[in-house]
């Protein structure tokens, strides 16, 4: 057995909104078994993960409970037995490879380190295990991502420099905490295949943390599902997928987007386009050399329906997006609204056009002032253009409804809310402005499938209730599949289909439009549930 947690117990501080992070757990994972625990954000599976290799943050303690690995109770260990294990025994996936890796070091360095700490192989064999592992990771230039830093790699590359790290020393355990959460479809697809075949090779025990059902139908041996830090229902993947006891699972499983569009009224037909993009490019100079993140872009929105921009990280889907609002200046081509060409006008007059299109970021906790209130937040841009305070916060508190926050929130501060809930307040900033167009970037890829189906649900129906025309950026074609209705898909900067939802997902015809398609997890699983 690679671990054993018996009736662990771990106590939140006093200020929490529950006293127990996780109450009273018991589970086992097996040599070369891969579990994987889901549930949403909040259930307790990243505090239990934590306390395996005691990385707890202040205040937060085992109370009761063991956790057995190699026969011995990890928490009586004293810490410098504890930097014996882990790395060398126990390894460890985190999150989000951008925070975890340090950015003042290079890659390669980051993983010598734990060489250097736990071995005593000389300087040159140690930078040779490094390439070795670079190269396991299948990244196509070992030598280069060793010498970059974490900011030159991608989300995946740096992804698989994390998953390097970890099994450097061929651990016993592996503690992979979200390690495919919004990364493209086919990074996903890889690095999924990526730890099944080394967990095989190593005859490892893998603890797999997520939230997604589609990876855990892709990887899982077995499954457990938390709520609330307790463990309301545990069983082979297959019973757990296909026979699921617990409404909560059933909940959560009902809520994985479907890649089958729902059937939805037919759009009547529409003159002028709200939104033309015609003949855009767009060109980053990096290093010397020139990339061409917009390649001749030509795409078409029509007043009140939702265009989804599909592809992976580097297709020049955010770019195009940041074009759209005026974040970036294009090269060449035209951006028209209601006819009128927005990247030619001249600072004042985007001035008095710039309510027309708003956008949703990506990423809730950064796009949020953390030292203001969120009804200020809300309220600024009205207030920045002209209107009286007197009629802008009323108005905010009833943005707040209809985005399904309390209005009397208005006076929190971000930290206060939930990743769903900022990206409610997100929304409700944009709406704000009363726009013609919403640009959301990404804005349910970080989370819950349960809280995603929220979100994507209120953006239909603020939709249909104000008129609003959408365009929707996303690598996730299940998201793309059930709100958008027509899908245009990104390569390398290029449109290279586009058409209708329900003809582009699901029956796509460009060679990568298909592998796509393919890459999605659990497409196969999912699919049976969808009949």
């Amino acid at each position: 057995m690679a671990l054993s947690i018996e009736n662990l117990s771990v106590r939140l501080p006093r200020h929490a909104d529950r006293d127990y992070a996780v109450r009273d757990l018991s589970l086992n994972v097996g040599d070369n078994e891969i579990v994987c625990v889901v549930g949403e954000s909040g259930s307790g599976k990243s505090i239990m993960a934590s306390s395996i290799l005691r990385l707890l943050p202040e205040g937060v303690t085992p109370e009761a409970g063991r956790i057995l690995f190699e026969g011995e109770d990890l928490l009586r260990f004293p810490p410098h037995a504890m930097r014996s294990i882990r790395g060398a025994r126990i390894g460890m996936i985190f999150q989000d490879p951008m925070t975890a890796l340090n950015p003042l070091h290079r890659v390669g360095d980051q993983i010598a380190e734990t060489f250097r700490i736990h071995t005593t192989l000389p300087q040159a064999d140690i930078r040779a295990r490094v390439l070795d592992l670079l190269g396991q990771m299948h990244l196509p230039d070992p030598a280069r991502a060793a010498r970059a830093y974490p900011h030159e790699l991608s989300g995946g590359q740096r992804q698989r420099a994390m998953i390097a790290m970890a099994l450097a020393l061929e651990p016993k355990l592996l503690i992979a905490d979200e390690p495919t959460t919004a990364l493209d479809v086919t990074t996903q697809a890889q690095i999924l295949s990526l730890i099944r075949e080394l967990q095989q090779r190593n005859r490892m025990g893998v603890l797999f943390i997520t939230h997604d059902f589609g990876v855990v139908a892709e990887i899982a041996t077995r499954i457990a599902v938390m709520r609330h830090g307790v463990l309301v229902e545990e069983g082979s993947a297959a019973k757990v997928l296909e026979a699921p006891e617990h409404p909560y699972t059933r909940e959560l499983i009902a809520a994985v987007p479907s890649l089958k569009p729902p059937s939805k009224e037919p759009l009547q037909p529409l003159g002028q386009a709200v939104l033309s993009i015609v003949d855009v490019s767009k060109t980053y100079r990096q290093k010397g050399r020139d990339v061409a993140a917009l390649k001749n872009v030509t795409l078409a929105l029509r007043r009140g329906s939702t265009l989804g921009i599909v592809g992976e990280s580097g297709s020049g889907k955010s770019t195009l997006a940041r074009c759209i609002v005026r974040l970036l200046t294009t090269d060449s081509g035209a951006i028209e609204v209601d006819g009128a060409n927005i990247t030619t006008m001249t600072t004042v007059e985007w001035r008095k056009n710039v309510r027309r299109v708003q956008m949703v970021f990506q990423d809730p906790y950064a796009s949020l002032n953390p030292r203001r209130k969120v009804g200020d937040l809300v309220a600024q841009g009205p207030l920045i253009h002209g209107a009286k305070a007197a009629d802008v916060y009323p108005r905010v508190r009833d943005l707040f409804a209809l985005v399904g926050l309390d209005p009397a929130a208005v006076d929190r501060y971000p930290h206060e809310f939930s990743g769903g809930q900022r990206q409610r307040i997100g929304l409700a900033r944009a709406l704000a402005m009363d726009p013609d167009i919403l640009v959301a970037d990404e804005p349910v890829s970080a989370l819950d499938v349960s809280v995603q189906a929220q979100v994507l649900t209120l953006i239909a129906d603020i939709q249909r209730k104000l008129g609003l025309s959408v365009v929707f950026i996303t690598h996730d074609l299940r998201v793309a599949a059930q709100i958008c209705d027509r899908v245009a898909i990104m390569q390398g900067g290029r449109v290279v289909e586009e058409g209708m939802a329900a003809d582009v997902l699901v029956a796509p015809q460009h060679p990568y439009s298909q592998a796509l398609v393919a890459a999605v997890p659990g497409r196969r699983w999912h699919a049976e549930t969808d009949v």
